[in-house]
C-alpha cells in the first residue's frame, strides 16, 4: 500500500519543474517540495523520532506547512495537525493526549505553543527564518517509509458534545482513497489551479484542496487568512480554476463591493462544504461568477467526502447530493435499521473512508462505529432520486464559519469565571457565520448583572480559547431553566 507521501513523489517525478505551492511571489516546484520533505524526514531521524510516533504541525496555510506535512508522512510518523488559533491550555491537551514527541509550530503562535508544549513535555521546532538553514544542514531521507493500508497517517482532533476533543485516526488508505476521489469529483488535472484558503489543518482543506491537488499535479495558491478582496485578487492573478470554501467564504466573496471589476473567467467550479450552503447563495454565486457550484458532505471521521452534488449526476440545490464512489450511506432509525426513503433518521456511513477509530478511546469508537457503520449524529433524509438532505443535527454542536464549536468546552471556561454560577452555550442562526456562539449565564450571590460584567465574562473566555469558539454575546439571567433532575434545558433558552 502506498504511503500518502507517494502522491508528492509521483507528481514530482512526472513534472518536477511545475509549481506545486504558491504564496504570492513565493513558488515551490514539485521537485523542491519533494526534496524539502525528504530533508524533514532526515530531521525527524536526527531528532530521534521513531516511525509511528506522533508529530504535531501547528501552522496556517504557508509553504512550510505542506513541506512538513509530507516530510512527516514520508518518514512514517503520524501527523497531528492543530489549529494555530488554539491557546496554550488547548495546545497542552492535544499534545499530551496524542503523546506527540515533537511539534513544528509557526513562529506567529509560539507565545501560546511554547508554554503548552513545555507543560506537555513536547519539543518544539519553530517554523521561522532558521528552518531553511536547519534543513540545509540535514541529510535527506528520499525513500518513503513502507506502511500498511491500516497504519495511521494523521490524527485529526474533533469532538462530541460531551467530553474533550477526540483524535480521529485516519489511515494511509483512508486519505489516499479520498484524495483520489476528490481529484476525480472535481475533474482536477495538470493545468488546474486551486484556491488554497481552506485551512490544511482541517480535513476539508487537507484532503480536497492539498492532497487532491498534489495527486493531480495541480497548483495550490495559498491565502493564510481568508479575506474576500485578497481572494478575488488571487483568483484573477493566478487564474484559479477551482475555488474551494466554506459557505462563509462564498458569502463574503459575493458581498464584496466591486467584485464585478475582477476577471474571474478562469473559474470552472466552486466547491462548498463544512456547513450548509443557503440555496439563494448557490444560485447567486453561479449567476455572478459563471462557475458551477458543487455542495457536498463529509466529516473528519470520514476523510471527509462521502456525498456530493456531482458534475455528471443529479444536482439539487440545498442537498448534499448522492453517495460518492466507494462510500456507503444509509438513513437509520435508533435501532440501526434503514428507514424508507423520505423519512428522517440518522445518517450513517460505511466503506473505505471511515476512520480507524478514535485515538486511544475505545469507548467513543464503539459508540460511533457499530456493525461497521459510522453514525454521524446528523439527521437526514433521502429522496426518490437517491439524493440526501441534512435536516438537522442530533448533536449539540455549533457550526461557526465551518468550524465545530462544542458548547461544553466553552461552558467549562465560563464556569472558571468567579462571577458565573451556571452557564449554557447555544448556537444562534447567523447570516455571515452560519451560526453564532451565544452564552447565557446566571451569577453567584454578590454580583450584579451589568453590561460591563457581561463584557468582562466574554473577554475572559476569549483569552482562554480559540477565537472562533468564544461567545460573541453573554446574556445574564436570574436563573437557567431546568428539568426535574436539575439538568439545564437548553431547548427552553431562547437566544
Amino acid at each position: 500500500m502506498p504511503n500518502v507521501a507517494s502522491i508528492l513523489s509521483n507528481s514530482a517525478a512526472r513534472q518536477p519543474e511545475a509549481t506545486a505551492i504558491k504564496l504570492d511571489e513565493i513558488e515551490l516546484s514539485y521537485a523542491a517540495l519533494d526534496g524539502l520533505s525528504a530533508k524533514v524526514a532526515g530531521l525527524l531521524a536526527k531528532r530521534g523520532v521513531k516511525p509511528g510516533e506522533r508529530v504535531a504541525l501547528i501552522s496556517p496555510n504557508l509553504p512550510q506547512m505542506p513541506v512538513i506535512y509530507y516530510g512527516i508522512l514520508r518518514y512514517g510518523a503520524v501527523v497531528v495537525p492543530l489549529n494555530p488559533l488554539l491557546k496554550a491550555r488547548e495546545v497542552e491537551y492535544h499534545l499530551r493526549n496524542s503523546e506527540a514527541s515533537l511539534a513544528f509550530a509557526w513562529e506567529g503562535v509560539l507565545d501560546q505553543v511554547t508554554p503548552g508544549a513545555e507543560a506537555a513535555g513536547t519539543a518544539v521546532v519553530p517554523l521561522d527564518a532558521e528552518l531553511l538553514p536547519l534543513l540545509a544542514g540535514t541529510d535527506p531521507i528520499s525513500e518513503l517509509a513502507e506502511v500498511e493500508p491500516d497504519d495511521t497517517a494523521v490524527i485529526l482532533y474533533t469532538s462530541g458534545t460531551t467530553g474533550r476533543p477526540k483524535g480521529a485516526e485516519l489511515t494511509h488508505a483512508n486519505l489516499l482513497g479520498n484524495a483520489e476521489l476528490s481529484r476525480d469529483l472535481f475533474d482536477m488535472g495538470l493545468g488546474d489551479v486551486l484556491f488554497g484558503g481552506l485551512p490544511f489543518f482541517h480535513i476539508f482543506g487537507q484532503t480536497c484542496a492539498l492532497n487532491a491537488a498534489i495527486t493531480a499535479g495541480a497548483m495550490v495558491t495559498l491565502l493564510p487568512k481568508f479575506d474576500p478582496v485578497k481572494a478575488l485578487e488571487i483568483i484573477q492573478r493566478d487564474k484559479v480554476t477551482i475555488f474551494m470554501g466554506v459557505p462563509t467564504m462564498h458569502i463574503a466573496t459575493l458581498r464584496t463591493p466591486d467584485k464585478q471589476n475582477y476577471d474571474l473567467s478562469s473559474l470552472k467550479v466552486a466547491v462548498s462544504g463544512g456547513a450548509p450552503l443557503p440555496v439563494e447563495v448557490l444560485h447567486e454565486f453561479e449567476s455572478t461568477f459563471g462557475a458551477t457550484m458543487l455542495e457536498g458532505y463529509g466529516l473528519s471521521e470520514t476523510s471527509p467526502v462521502v456525498a456530493f452534488n456531482q458534475r455528471d449526476g443529479i444536482r439539487k440545490a440545498g442537498s448534499i447530493g448522492t453517495v460518492v464512489r466507494g462510500a456507503q450511506l444509509r438513513v437509520s432509525d435508533d435501532a440501526g435499521h434503514e428507514v424508507p426513503r423520505g423519512e428522517v433518521g440518522e445518517l450513517a456511513v460505511a466503506g473505505p473512508y471511515v476512520m480507524k477509530g478514535y485515538w486511544r478511546n475505545p469507548e467513543a469508537t464503539e459508540t460511533a462505529i457499530r456493525d461497521g457503520w459510522f453514525y454521524t449524529g446528523d439527521l437526514a433524509k433521502q429522496d426518490e432520486d437517491g439524493v440526501f438532505f441534512i435536516v438537522d443535527r442530533k448533536k449539540d454542536m455549533i457550526l461557526r464559519g465551518g468550524y465545530n464549536v462544542y458548547p461544553r468546552e466553552v461552558e467549562e471556561v465560563l464556569y472558571e469565571h468567579p462571577a458565573v454560577a451556571e452557564a449554557a452555550v447555544k448556537g444562534r442562526p447567523d447570516e455571515v457565520h452560519g451560526e453564532e456562539v451565544i452564552a447565557v449565564v446566571s451569577l453567584k450571590p454578590g454580583f450584579a448583572g451589568t453590561a460591563e460584567l457581561s463584557a468582562e465574562i466574554r473577554d475572559f473566555v476569549k483569552d482562554r480559547i480559540a477565537a472562533y469558539k468564544y461567545p460573541r454575546e453573554v446574556h445574564i439571567v436570574d436563573a437557567l431553566p431546568k428539568g426535574p433532575t436539575g439538568k439545564i434545558l437548553k431547548r427552553e433558552i431562547s437566544v
